[in-house]
């Protein structure tokens, strides 16, 4: 089984129009301004989602209905040059086409990119975008980078997920079209462990085993927060890559049982740590929403049930649930957006 954001779906990419000639959608605002009145703020979509609910399929399904999307990055790990299987980026020939900024961009892998960082980058770019007649388009899983980056009066010294931080202001300076792409937590757990297996089967050890450092065993900042670098740099510690180059870094049959062991254990760790990651981006964009941001959830649990069940008496394939669940209302939710 291939994940779902990379097997089941071939869009169409359509070409740019001509730089000169504006987009089709009205009241399309091209100033970097904003202003607090609703219909001169800046237009973007805003597509949320814990990790591996489909956010960057729906992104590139979008855009075969509304070619001038551009899409902006707000996955922490992602910003990152470096561990694309491991930090699951979209691969190059998945994007079809479609502009992608923030993704891979950052070189510096070894410290922290703070949310107001990320505000004013993301806000540039943004600003870059819309002065083309493009539509800027927000994409990640990093709640606290959406937030930093789309309410009016950001406060960098208070994390507003904290507990006990108190509300979230829901006074944005952009105007925006959310879609929160949920799933089922007991349908998404299973896609998730299934997909660390695809991960692995995809070489993400031998991506891991290669930016394994030990003189930076133990260091988590940047980069090396993303999930796999700690779980393996434990398992490295006690069978480093360089002496298995002969036999590979998997542990086959016939290899020592303690081996075998840990690497079990760091794969259970990764699934496990996965989990708990989509589950405190769930609670997040919870609270989002109880702060009145206009979240539209769309329930793609049907085709995810279909990649993890496999069921031979469905009578769509996964792709056709994800096309009907998940694209079709919102490419209406965008469609009207834009439409004003």
């Amino acid at each position: 089984m291939k994940p779902i954001f990379s097997s089941s779906f071939h869009p169409v990419f359509h070409p740019p129009l001509p730089l000169l000639r504006r987009p089709r959608w009205p009241r399309m605002n091209t100033s970097a301004v904003h202003h607090h009145s609703h219909q001169n703020k800046t237009k973007l979509v805003v597509i949320m989602g814990a990790t591996g609910a489909g956010k960057s399929r729906l992104s590139i399904d979008l855009s075969t209905h509304f070619p001038r999307f551009q899409i902006i990055n707000s996955d922490k790990m992602q910003l990152y040059n470096g561990l694309d299987i491991t930090t699951n980026k979209i691969p190059p020939h998945e994007r079809k086409g479609v502009q992608h900024f923030l993704l891979g961009d950052f070189d510096d892998i070894d410290a922290d990119v703070a949310p107001s960082k990320f505000r004013s980058t993301a806000g540039f770019v943004i600003a870059k975008i819309v002065s083309r007649g493009d539509l800027p388009v927000i994409i990640g899983g990093s709640n606290s980078f959406i937030h930093a980056l789309l309410v009016d009066n950001f406060d960098p010294e208070v994390d507003v997920f904290a507990a006990g931080s108190g509300s979230v202001s829901h006074v944005l300076r952009y105007d925006c079209c959310f879609l929160w792409v949920d799933v089922a937590w007991s349908v998404l757990r299973d896609y998730l462990c299934q997909r660390v297996d695809e991960m692995l089967d995809s070489g993400m050890l031998e991506e891991l085993a290669q930016f394994y450092d030990p003189a930076k065993q133990g260091i988590r900042v940047g980069l090396r927060k993303a999930i796999g670098v700690p779980e393996f740099d434990k398992y490295f510690s006690k069978y480093p890559p360089w002496e298995n180059v002969a036999n590979g870094s998997v542990p086959q049959p016939g290899f020592d049982t303690a081996r075998r062991e840990a690497y079990e254990e760091a794969v259970t760790a990764i699934k496990d740590n996965t989990c708990r990651l989509a589950k405190r981006q769930i609670g997040k964009i919870k609270k989002l929403r109880a702060a009145g941001w206009d979240l539209t959830r769309i329930d793609a649990t049907a085709a995810f049930r279909a990649v993890t069940m496999k069921k031979k008496n469905n009578k769509l394939p996964p792709s056709d649930f994800w096309e009907r669940e998940v694209v079709e209302p919102s490419v209406k939710l965008v469609k009207r957006f834009l439409e004003g």
